[in-house]
């Protein structure tokens, strides 16, 4: 939403269709576009791109896996930076994260110019200690390319196939995420249970709260402040509606 997008689409199991479509139907009366496509079995990332494909004709992608939490002060302007520099060059755009367990994630090996060298899933000698994160930026040939991808030794068309083709074609670019960025790849009890933690830990210090949609769709000027307050009213008996109405209050108090 930071980058202003506001077509979404969802890849989802058939069965938690319904409870995807209570989840984000209030998204609408954000200005925000929502749509489903159903995956009958999880079959590689790269097959995702496929079954989008009528969503995403001539456009831009940002693909963003669902157990990815990014925070930082800035960090939306570096993704908006990696957006614009696809809108106008095409190719791809990956995004590294100093980690130091190499060997459970994707990694990316680099030179001192930022080109990407090589990718390598879960390398046992890892020529760098930055992983690829969830996050990535596709031109209109990530389609193509995902139909072209074979399948790996697991059987399904890789994610780390289609970034490696858009290497061979020196399309492929990275930017890093350094010091003051948390990346976490919440796929596991664990990890879920790190991010709930480090949430929590940012808002109860700062008052703030993050990924709050409804405000940032009234910063971008997708919803009015009556209509910001119309859905704070109706949540008023919950932290999040004080949340809202408190900012609003703040924010014509200057």
């Amino acid at each position: 939403m930071l980058l202003n997008i506001r077509d979404m689409v969802f890849m989802i199991n058939p069965d938690d269709q319904h409870l995807y479509s209570k989840l984000f139907e209030h998204l609408k009366s954000l200005g925000i576009k929502v749509d489903y496509v159903l995956q009958d079995r999880p079959n590689g990332l790269a097959e995702n791109l496929i079954l989008v494909e009528s969503y995403i004709q001539d456009s831009l992608v940002m693909y963003l896996l669902g157990d990815n939490i990014l925070y930082g002060h800035s960090v939306w302007q570096i993704l908006n930076e990696a957006k614009e520099e696809v809108e106008r060059e095409e190719g791809s755009y990956i995004f590294g994260y100093s980690v130091k367990d190499p060997h459970r994630f994707g990694m990316v090996e680099f030179d001192r110019d930022g080109r990407v060298l090589s990718i390598e899933e879960k390398p046992k000698h890892p020529k760098s200690n930055f992983a690829v994160i969830g996050v990535y930026f596709f031109d209109r040939e990530a389609v193509e390319i995902a139909k072209r991808v074979k399948p790996s030794p697991r059987g399904e068309p890789e994610i780390t196939s289609v970034l490696e083709e858009y290497l061979r074609e020196k399309k492929l670019k990275v930017k890093l995420l350094g010091r003051g960025y948390a990346w976490f790849d919440a796929g596991t009890h664990d990890s879920f249970l790190e991010a709930g933690e480090f949430v929590s830990t940012i808002e109860n210090r700062t008052g703030l709260m993050i990924g709050c949609i409804e405000e940032i769709a009234y910063r971008n000027g997708w919803i009015s402040k009556e209509q910001l307050l119309e859905i704070a009213r109706s949540l008023i008996k919950t932290e999040y509606g004080k949340y809202l109405i408190q900012m609003l209050e703040e924010e014509y108090a200057f």
